[in-house]
């Protein structure tokens, strides 16, 4: 599988006003995109999603890493999805386009929850808008 480096990180908060505060204030990221319940920050060339969820929400989990997201070129992205599939590798979500990019999200033995991802902070945020 040839990724290319680290993409993002979804962090899954209680309260994105009191997140955001943090994550722009204290550690000084760029606010991208602010929506109802999600925002998008720079910091340098790595980028986060805060993503609130209600602990009361039939699918919510634990606040913490809600994923963490890896680059591939779209030439391999195919070729990458039909590897995980072939190794019986669980599949949460995908394949498919999101955000301005190819997406597919999978489990580790663990649980922890990855993606390989084509797009770019700029490339979400023009289909975001």
């Amino acid at each position: 599988m040839k990724v290319t480096g680290f993409n993002h990180i979804t962090i899954r908060v209680s309260d994105l006003p009191a997140s955001l505060s943090f994550y722009q204030h204290t550690l000084g990221m760029k606010l991208v995109h602010l929506g109802r319940t999600d925002a998008y920050l720079e910091w340098g060339s790595a980028w986060i999603c805060l993503l609130e969820r209600s602990l009361d929400e039939p699918s919510a989990s634990p606040r913490g890493v809600d994923h963490v997201a890896f680059s591939i070129a779209k030439e391999d992205f195919v070729a990458a999805a039909d590897k995980l599939s072939q190794a019986g590798v669980p599949i949460v979500r995908g394949p498919v386009e999101r955000g301005g990019g190819m997406s597919i999200n999978f489990l580790d033995p663990d649980g922890t929850q990855l993606e390989l991802y084509t797009g770019s902070l700029d490339g979400r945020m023009s289909v975001w808008h």
